[in-house]
């Protein structure tokens, strides 16, 4: 089967390795609809020259209209940038929010994240059993290195104390980012597909998506895409929707779901599994799982942040944009990437 790259025309790369990092240092960049800039404030100094007094506290008036007005404006001109882009993550899991991430680091690549939840991040609020600490396997502590989340180290793995100061703090920097937009709340009904080549997502408010039954007709809207990376984690109510429509419509033979849990095994299957499975469309995180029969690995969290990472650089190869699977990459290569283009990685992802 061909690849998306077959179907793509290479477009100059305006990717600086010196003004780019592989550890994330924010890119200033020229979106396509240019956003109102606030003005910079020295917030320390700020704070010192005039503190407030809580016991009289009172806000600057503003009227109501406004309120409605700069939200309005603001949500509309990123529907209108990007209802034709570059990227569209669908689910912002561990696996999704890392693939985003990763994405964002290059800032010709316009990457949007299509969420049906109010609240980002899937899963990984919580480790197993609604307990607090996450696990996470070496080499995948590299990845936490570069956010900035500290751990407790052991021999071979690390555990954060909380799994929410993972997600907050890769949500905190890569919704800073000038090329990304989250639209939470928003569910992916359907593919767009055109010559056997999914080319984008059928949208609508997840509230809606929820209540067709209930109400008459209530039409979508559609998102546009050179590449769509689904990540809607393993079965459920939300889960494995990209897989399962490709099925549907006889682009893949089957979803048989994921397998028993072997921590060992899946993890490392995840990540070498994580591949474009039919052209325009690559699958990361435990959606990997679902459609390879693959074992689920309970609560830990390396193979969900390194799918994403190579699911991105899988996306970066196919928009012709400097990737570490073909060695074109300028800078530093974490050891888990690696070892996520090691041969057997390289021919699956080929497939």
């Amino acid at each position: 089967m061909a690849t998306l790259t077959s179907f793509l025309c290479s477009k100059p790369s305006v990717f600086d390795p010196h003004k780019s990092s592989f550890h994330g240092a924010p890119i200033a960049t020229q979106s396509r609809l240019n956003p109102v800039k606030s003005t910079p404030v020295n917030l320390s100094v700020t704070s010192a020259a005039t503190p407030y007094d809580l016991r009289s506290f009172k806000f600057e008036p503003i009227k109501e209209s406004i309120v409605s007005r700069e939200m309005t404006r603001r949500y509309m001109t990123d529907m209108i940038t990007f209802a034709d882009t570059d990227v569209v993550v669908v689910g912002a899991g561990s696996a999704g929010l890392s693939c985003a991430y990763e994405l964002s680091k290059n800032p010709s690549v316009q990457v949007a994240i299509i969420e049906q939840s109010v609240s980002p991040g899937g899963g990984a609020w919580l480790g197993g059993q609604l307990f607090s600490a996450m696990v996470v396997r070496k080499p995948a502590h590299r990845f936490l290195d570069e956010l900035g989340v500290e751990y407790d180290e052991q021999d071979n793995y690390v555990v954060i104390k909380h799994a929410a100061l993972f997600t907050s703090t890769i949500m905190s920097k890569l919704l800073a980012r000038p090329n990304v937009k989250l639209f939470n709340a928003v569910a992916a009904e359907d593919l767009i597909i055109k010559e056997g080549k999914v080319g984008g997502v059928v949208t609508n408010w997840a509230l809606v998506s929820m209540n067709h039954d209930t109400q008459s007709c209530m039409d979508p809207n559609v998102m546009e895409a050179k590449v769509v990376v689904s990540s809607c984690g393993h079965d459920g109510p939300f889960g494995a929707t990209g897989v399962k429509r490709l099925k549907s419509v006889g682009m893949i033979d089957s979803v048989p779901g994921m397998k028993a849990l072997d921590m060992n095994t899946a993890e490392d299957e995840i990540v070498r599994l994580t591949r474009e499975v039919v052209p325009g469309m690559i699958v990361t995180g435990m959606e990997v799982a679902e459609i390879d029969g693959s074992p689920r690995m309970g609560p830990t969290f390396g193979a969900m942040m390194i799918s994403g990472q190579k699911a991105a650089h899988l996306a970066l190869k196919a928009l012709g944009q400097p990737n570490a699977l073909d060695g074109t990459y300028v800078g530093i290569l974490h050891p888990e990437l690696v070892l996520a283009a090691a041969d057997d990685a390289a021919v699956i992802a080929e497939a």
